[in-house]
């Protein structure tokens, strides 16, 4: 196992790139030479940041989810009631899956390790989203619902979109189908 490294400016740009490219293309047919030739570095640069390319993915899938948290996070600092936190963190999380591309979304479905990584932040963001409307709830700012079930049922939903099941049977792609989820909890909240 590769030991853990210094994120230095290079090593972020090269994450920053790696990130953009498998959002955009998927990464299942990519080869560690491919990765190294569109990223312009070496095969050795590329094993000095992980041990193989299933860990490199995965590290680069935890470098996007934790740079889209930061943002979702970000958005919802402004909000003025819990029907705009709850629309504007679901609506966050749309927006940062709207770069990925449906390869993207198969290739990580398919892989078991970075599959793992969207899998727990699906689980953060639905605790989250039961946050929110548990504050909500408490505050007075939402209808006397029970906060537990309407999060659970979130949760449920989040889930069948990380598992692909919501475009499967609707056609929308993650970032569309958060932006229903936000209008459905937040107007029937």
């Amino acid at each position: 196992m590769a030991t853990p490294v210094k994120m230095t400016a290079r090593r972020v740009a090269l994450f920053d790139a790696l990130v953009a490219l498998i959002l955009d293309e998927g990464f299942a047919h990519l080869t560690l030479d491919d990765l190294a030739a569109r990223l312009h570095c070496s095969k050795s640069t590329l094993y000095r940041l992980a041990d193989s390319k299933e860990q490199l993915v995965r590290a680069a899938t935890v470098h996007f989810f934790r740079g889209a948290t930061e943002k979702v996070e970000a958005s919802v600092a402004g909000a003025v009631d819990a029907r705009d936190r709850i629309r504007r963190y679901l609506e966050a999380v749309g927006e940062q899956l709207r770069p990925a591309s449906v390869q993207f979304m198969e290739d990580l479905a398919a892989e078991p390790a970075s599959r793992e990584v969207y899998q727990r932040n699906t689980r953060f963001a639905a605790r989250r989203v039961q946050e929110l409307i548990t504050d909500g709830v408490a505050a007075g700012e939402l209808r006397d619902a029970h906060a537990a079930f309407v999060g659970d049922i979130a949760a449920a939903a989040m889930v069948r979109i990380q598992q692909r099941q919501v475009a499967s049977s609707t056609g929308l792609d993650d970032a569309a189908a958060y932006e229903e989820l936000a209008i459905l909890l937040t107007r029937g909240l």
